[in-house]
């Protein structure tokens, strides 16, 4: 706790508790406390601040500093099918991805800031069902969620320009796009030449000072890491802040919430939880706002089984876990003659949509974007672990030689994809192992559908095609294979008007349990192409207002 924080008795109940101080979690934090409510908001991670980060590509990207621990720590197992014992991953981070601190996985997301389209909230209608899946239309419309859009880019400041290839917007972006980069002036010559259309790629990154926020200083730094100017839209940046000077917000971090307990009315009641010392503590509210990520929250509500709530709570339908969507993606690296200097600046300036829309005429569903960018990590570590061609040895001189050289020549072209919502793809609770809380750990089924690695590898294509327009000296692809490892954690607990098939209403409130929110990327019903984080913050702000209302009118 800082000393700006009022220090809310745990035995009195505060007007609403938040668990996840993320994309979704650090707005709710904001719109209520500024609302006049009292606020308690959980985070399992710490609160860092803009000088607690670093370059540090062994910290942060090989001991997943930020992460909150390796997958060791976190105790999460995998397995691709449900026949299998899942099994905790031998290093790396966990199968389910995502930042632990406060501003979640805004903190070291890239801040590429994609909105979806009119066509993301109707697919089921516009294409019909997809045997063996549970593909269907969002209980809203892109329409209802444009002022969100709109909203979130000017309250926490978005870069960018609209494009050819943009949903329609009622207002422009706050600041003007970051400047093109060697890759996205490549990529825009290729994609002439090939009769595509580049585009400036919109950022959650100030491209100029932006109330009271430094702008961007390019050092590149962005893809995994925290923003020590804090020029990364991230909500620890753009809103915590403005939480705190409220008064009514009190953090508490390096606290782990293991359990929601219900009273005898079957309204949430209280919330149990591991402070930093990993003691038992619990905090009463008159509501909750769950925002804990798509693995987090089915956890806790799975946990918060009762005799009321037998298969876990808010989970009468059955869909809490159910339907976990990663977006696919595919990638292909070239190198050029002359230096790029890819290492420096954003990660990505220029994208391409051409493909976004699903064609039944590909023979497979899905569609996606292109953008152009560095190798997933501004430093040379990185680049050495994942940078070299299939082809080339791993050590001695020619190893050395190559990275010396390409280091500044590469670029690579990222394609990012749809993801299917099917039953095997799941977060459970491992019935064996724990994490390092002692709560039952998460279990990831997951395995993508053929559709999603088709339209991987169809993206694939192009982009190999575009680094060869672009005049690449080589260019390679990394073969498209399932995924065992995902960072966007979307669909476990959709939200819909059936209360048979979904977990919510179209407010985020639990259909069993008037006084519980659910809104995260959990609410989605379907994955979009790839970059969720704008949909998670504008559907939190659409809940905020919501709930605001609902509870001023004595609704909660």
């Amino acid at each position: 706790m800082t000393p700006e924080q009022p220090p809310f008795p745990a035995r009195e109940p505060v007007d609403f508790a938040i668990i996840g101080a993320g994309a979704a979690g650090g707005i709710f934090a904001r719109e209520l406390a500024a609302a006049g409510f009292d606020v308690v908001l959980f985070e399992q991670g710490p609160f860092r601040r803009a000088s607690d980060f670093t370059h540090d590509e062994i910290a942060v990207m090989l001991n997943s500093e930020l992460l909150g621990g390796g997958a060791a720590v976190h105790g999460q197992t995998f397995r691709d099918d449900p026949g299998k014992t899942a099994q905790v991953p031998a290093g790396g981070p966990p199968p389910a991805m995502y930042a632990q601190g406060v501003g979640g996985s805004t903190v070291h997301f890239s801040g590429n800031f994609w909105r979806f389209r009119e066509s993301d909230f109707r697919e089921r209608s516009l294409l019909g069902p997809i045997a063996g899946t549970n593909f269907a239309d969002w209980p809203i419309t892109y329409e209802e969620l444009e002022p969100w859009y709109t909203k979130v880019e000017w309250e926490i400041g978005v870069s960018g320009a609209p494009g050819p290839s943009d949903p329609p917007r009622s207002k422009p972006y706050p600041l003007p796009p970051m400047p093109v980069k060697s890759a996205g002036v490549l990529l825009e010559r290729a994609a002439r030449k090939l009769g595509l259309t580049a585009q400036a790629a919109p950022l959650a990154i100030l491209s100029q000072p932006y109330r009271g926020r430094a702008a961007c200083v390019n050092c590149g730094w962005c893809l995994g890491f925290g923003c020590e100017v804090g020029a990364k839209s991230s909500t620890l940046a753009a809103l915590i802040p403005d939480a705190l000077a409220t008064g009514r917000l009190e953090i508490r971090s390096e606290c782990a919430v293991y359990r929601l307990e219900t009273d005898a009315h079957g309204r949430v009641s209280d919330v149990l939880y591991y402070d930093a010392e990993r003691r038992e503590q619990g905090q009463k509210a008159r509501a909750v706002v769950l925002c804990a990520n798509g693995a987090e929250t089915p956890r806790l509500l799975l946990a918060s089984a009762s005799g009321r709530f037998p298969d876990g709570l808010a989970n009468s339908s059955g869909y809490v876990g159910r339907n976990l969507m990663w977006n696919c993606h595919g990638e292909a690296r070239g190198v050029f003659e002359h230096p790029l200097n890819e290492h420096k600046g954003v990660q990505t300036t220029r994208i391409i949509l051409d493909f976004y829309e699903a064609d039944p005429a590909r023979g497979f569903y899905g569609g996606g974007g292109l953008d152009a960018r560095p190798f997933l990590s501004a430093g040379p570590i990185m680049h050495a672990l994942l940078g070299m061609p299939p082809d080339l040895p791993r050590w001695g001189a020619e190893f050395k030689e190559w990275l010396a050289w390409s280091f500044t020549r590469q670029m690579m072209i990222l394609a990012s994809t749809t993801s299917l919502p099917l039953d095997r793809n799941n977060i459970t609770l491992d019935p064996t192992h724990q994490d390092a809380w002692g709560r039952p750990a998460i279990r990831v089924t997951y395995r993508d559908h053929d559709d999603d690695l088709a339209t991987a590898r169809f993206l694939q294509e192009h982009a190999m095609a575009l680094l060869d327009a672009a005049g690449a000296k080589r260019a390679w692809a990394t073969p498209v294979a399932p995924q065992t490892i995902g960072a966007h954690l979307l669909g476990t607990c959709r939200m819909g008007d059936d209360p048979e098939t979904s977990v919510t209403d179209r407010w985020h409130r639990s259909h069993d349990v008037p006084n519980l929110f659910v809104c995260d990327g959990s609410s989605f019903v379907t994955s979009g192409r790839g970059q969720p984080t704008e949909t998670i913050m504008a559907l939190a702000f659409r809940a905020a207002d919501y709930i605001v209302r609902a509870a001023r009118a004595n609704e909660i």
